[in-house]
Formats: C-alpha cells, structure tokens, sequence
C-alpha cells in the first residue's frame, strides 16, 4: 500500500466567484500561487518520491510550485481532471438550479450517477480516477506521492480509500491547498 498525498489545486478566479469550472482549464490567481507555495513549506520535510498532477492549468501550476522545491518533475495524468460539467461550466453555483431544476433535481437524488447534458456522472470520475491512483501506486509501492488535482476527483478517492459511499462525494470535496493523506490501494473488508 502506498501513501498518497492527495491535494486540490490552489485558489482560481471562479472559485473566488462560486463558478462551476469543471474541465475549463483555468490559471491559479495570486492567492491560489501563494497557497501553493505555503503548502511547499508545509511538506517541506515529505520525502516524495513522485508529483502526479491532471492536466489541466490550475493543478499543473499548482503541482509544479511543490515540485520545484524536490526537484521532482510533475507527471501529467489527465484521469485525474475534474468532472467534466457539460453546460453547467461557467455558471454560477446559484444559478444551476434554477436554469436547470430538473438536472439539479436528479443530481440530489442521485448524486452518483446524474449528469449535466454533455457532461460526467460521478460514478464515471471515480472509475477513472481509481484507475489513475492504482497505477500510481503500483509505480511507486515506497511511496509516498503528491497528487494534484480537483474537488470532485480527489473526493472521490477519499470516499473509495475511507470506505465512504460514493454518493457522499460533494460531501468529501477538500479545501483549496489542503492535503489529505491516504493509503492506496484501499484495504477491503474480509
């Protein structure tokens, strides 16, 4: 079992904003760098042994501010993206439920597998996501790894290795910048 460092990327604009970003590949904005570069210090004495990150801007820049102070090169991984949101991205939080009452209304009967048109279900995030960790893990047993990456994906394997439904993933989403520590792959009850 490997130990997996599991941060969602710093602050951007649209978080500031309470906007869906989903996979729009958004840039940090200065208070999203000066997070990241706290955390560098906070983790200053984890002996990484790898940086994964997703692909998209906002986690890359995030994983390349800790990675800079170890020497370590981010590995890019798009499975670690956040879910894809279809047309919610870009709307406001507050408004989702109102232009879209029937999507919004299965989402919170069925977080697991409702879906905005054109976009992911988390049933599908988490596979993918699962998917990513396993093959970190296998990568690198010693351990451990930093992994950069998004609400929704990194909730997902905290609800997988916590042994939480993974209805409760909007529930499991951690803060901007803050790392929760894990082991993968997740032990399953005998």
């Amino acid at each position: 079992m490997t130990q997996l460092y599991l941060v969602r990327h710093g602050q951007t604009d649209w978080n500031l904003e309470g906007r869906y970003q989903g996979q729009t590949d958004l840039p940090l904005n200065a208070a999203g760098r000066a997070q990241a570069a706290s955390l560098s210090q906070e983790l200053a004495g984890i002996p990484f042994t790898a940086v994964y990150s997703s692909d998209l801007r906002r986690a890359r820049e995030t994983a390349e501010i800790l990675a800079a102070a170890r020497g370590l090169a981010v590995q890019l991984d798009p499975r670690l993206r956040e879910i894809g949101l279809g047309v919610w991205e870009g709307q406001l939080f507050t408004e989702i439920a109102t232009r879209y009452p029937v999507e919004w209304a299965e989402r919170l009967r069925d977080p697991l597998n409702a879906r905005p048109a054109g976009g992911e279900c988390v049933a599908e995030v988490a596979r993918r996501a699962a998917e990513a960790a396993s093959d970190i893990a296998r990568a690198h047993p010693a351990g451990p790894v930093l992994i950069v990456s998004h609400g929704v994906a990194l909730a997902t394997l905290l609800c997988q290795a916590r042994g939480r439904p993974l209805a409760e993933t909007y529930q499991a989403i951690p803060n901007n910048s803050h790392p929760e520590v894990v082991t993968w792959p997740p032990e399953r009850p005998a």
